[in-house]
Parts: C-alpha cells; structure tokens; sequence
C-alpha cells in the first residue's frame, strides 16, 4: 500500500508516454514551445510597461507581472529538464537569470497575499467578520457585529506594519531591477529566444520523452521521502515548539515538501513540451499541485507569524493571538499535507 503512489501504473498522474500521433517529440518541439513562451514573456513586458506599474498585486499591471513571472519559469523549467539539447553555456547562464527575474517580481505579491491570509486568520480565530482586506491598513477597526480582542488587533496591526514595510521594499526592488542592466540583458536575451532557439547539434534527431520521464523519476523519489504515511495527523508538537522558538531558521519539516512542489511544476512543464503546449487539464496533478501551494503558502504565514512574535517588547496578549495563530497556519500546513497525499494517491486507487 506504501509503494502505491511510488510507481503510478500506465495511464496515472505521472505517466509521461505522449498519446500516439504518430510521431516523436524531437528537437523542433522543445524549440517551439520556448519560442512561444518567449513570445509571452515580451507581450507581458510590453503591456506591464504600458500600464505603467511594477509588480503590483491587482489590475492590469499585475496580471502582467504575473505572466511575465510565469513566461521566465516556464522558460528557465524548460532549460532546466531538457539541457543536454540546447547549448550548454547560453543555458545555464540564462536559468538562474530567470530565476532572479520572477523571484524579484513575486515577493511584492508574495507579502500581500500572506498579509491577507494572517489577517483573516485573525478575524476567524476572533470570531468576526473579515473586513475587506486594504494593505496598509491596520485591521483595528472591526465591524460593528463584533470586535477583535485586544490581542489581536494589536497582532493584526503588528503584522500589517511589518508585512506592509517588507512590501514596499520589495516593491521597489522590482522598479529597481526592471531598471536594471541586469533585466535588459535577460530581455534581450529572451527577445534573441523568440526567433532562434540555440539547440544542440544532436537536438534535431533526440526523442524528448527520456528526458521529461528524468523529471517525472527525479518527483517520484522525492515524494517517496516524504512522510505521507502521517500526513494529515493531528498537529505536531515538533513544529510548535521549533516555529516559537527563538531559532529564526526555517521550519526544517517544511524544505522537503518545498522541493515536490518545484519538481512537480518542472514535470507539468515538461508535459506541456511534449504536447506543445496543448496537453490538457489533469484534474489530479493540478489537485496535487493546489496542496503543495496551499503548503506553502501556511507555511510561510507560520514563520511570519513566528517573526512578529519575537518582537521585543510586546505585550503578553499581543504574543498570545500570535502565537494561535502560527498554531492555527501549521494546522493549514498538515491539512494541505494530507491533501496532497489524497491527490497523489487517487490515481494509482482508481486504475488497480
């Protein structure tokens, strides 16, 4: 029963044979698929620059910011999974440039959302209605059906100074670094990209599908060292204690969960190259891909919470709603553990 999700049989979440078409996947497909990303990612770029935005959270600028984020992932996931077709130094120069580019462009969204989710873990805990989340505003004001304790409003408000000032610098590190000489040298190398894909000598004859089977092996084994045999247990008295002491490491149950999420999306990646980018919607790898977000996403509201405990001199209350609710965002992260085990192993119970 262990070993059910391990080994998916033909046909499961993890299979990674295309349909028969009558073809191979080579060289011409990975180029093709890298073209249109580029494509995306200078269409992104050309309308974040003309809604005259950053990397902010809602509208027209945001939803740039977010395909441009997705574009430079897609690409640098691609170069990853696939280089031994494409010129060895051009690719790993541009990947970690990649890297930079979406990891600076996430963290201002990244300190919103997690701002939203503490607070409204805030209302809950309290008992209250959510108020419509504003950044920048401290949550004191409740509606009139019911009022935050003392403790949590002054945690909410604590939380919203620190998250609010971590935004905003992060904020302008995105206008920097879209400034930068740095991002115009990705730019232009993404724009080079869109019309000629440097492969290997070897690319034009080499079937892609070994290499996409290498990422899905490479999830298999990492998802086989998690401990989905106690995913979803009631909440561990190790996490606690680690998350509220005054240890400022990140919680070490978390990093291997961490690592399934990044693998799974080079996985779905390598799908979408196999398939040019036409293979359709796998409710199940997307269930499992949902949890591993929903994890990390309560994870870091955890630390966050932990954080904004440790700061000195506040008072007991304050310290108090804080720290039920790091307990209440490790109980969203064993919920979206379990979660994920249900999504990994549906497939593998359905086809036996």
């Amino acid at each position: 029963m262990a070993q059910q999700h391990l080994d998916p049989p033909t046909g499961s979440v993890a299979e990674t044979d295309p349909p028969d078409t009558g073809d191979i996947p080579i060289g011409d497909a990975l180029a093709g698929y890298l073209r249109a990303q580029a494509t995306e990612f200078l269409r992104s770029l050309r309308q974040h620059r003309e809604t005259g935005g950053a990397a902010s959270a809602g509208g027209e600028s945001g939803d740039a910011a977010r395909s441009l984020r997705h574009a430079a992932r897609r690409i640098s996931g691609s170069l990853h999974t696939f280089r031994p077709l494409l010129d060895a130094d051009w690719s790993e120069g541009m990947r970690p440039e990649l890297a930079w580019l979406s990891g600076t462009l996430a963290r201002e969204h990244a300190y919103a959302a997690r701002l939203e989710r503490l607070i409204g873990a805030l209302h809950r805990l309290s008992g209250t209605a959510a108020l419509p989340f504003q950044a920048g505003r401290a949550p004191a004001a409740a509606p009139k059906t019911g009022s935050l304790t003392v403790g949590a409003a002054k945690a909410g408000a604590l939380l919203d100074r620190q998250l609010t000032l971590a935004r905003t610098r992060a904020h302008s590190a995105a206008l920097q670094a879209l400034g930068s000489s740095r991002f115009h040298a990705v730019a232009d190398s993404v724009a080079v990209l869109a019309s000629e894909v440097p492969l290997a000598p070897a690319a034009d004859s080499t079937d892609l599908r070994p290499l996409a089977a290498a990422a899905q092996e490479r999830l298999a084994d990492a998802v086989s060292a998690l401990p989905l045999i106690v995913a979803g247990r009631a909440y561990n008295a190790e996490a606690l204690v680690h998350g509220l002491s005054a240890d400022t490491a990140p919680q070490p149950q978390d990093a291997p969960w961490h690592q399934v999420r990044l693998l799974l999306r080079l996985h779905r990646y390598a799908g979408e190259v196999l398939h040019r980018g036409e293979r359709p919607v796998d409710v199940r790898l997307l269930g499992a891909g949902k949890a591993l977000n929903r994890h990390r996403d309560a994870a870091e509201a955890a630390s966050a919470a932990a954080s904004a405990a440790r700061t000195p001199r506040i008072a007991p209350a304050t310290a108090y709603a804080l720290g039920v609710l790091h307990a209440d965002q490790r109980h969203e992260v064993e919920a979206a553990r379990f979660a994920f085990q249900q999504a990994w192993q549906k497939e593998a119970v359905r086809t036996l």
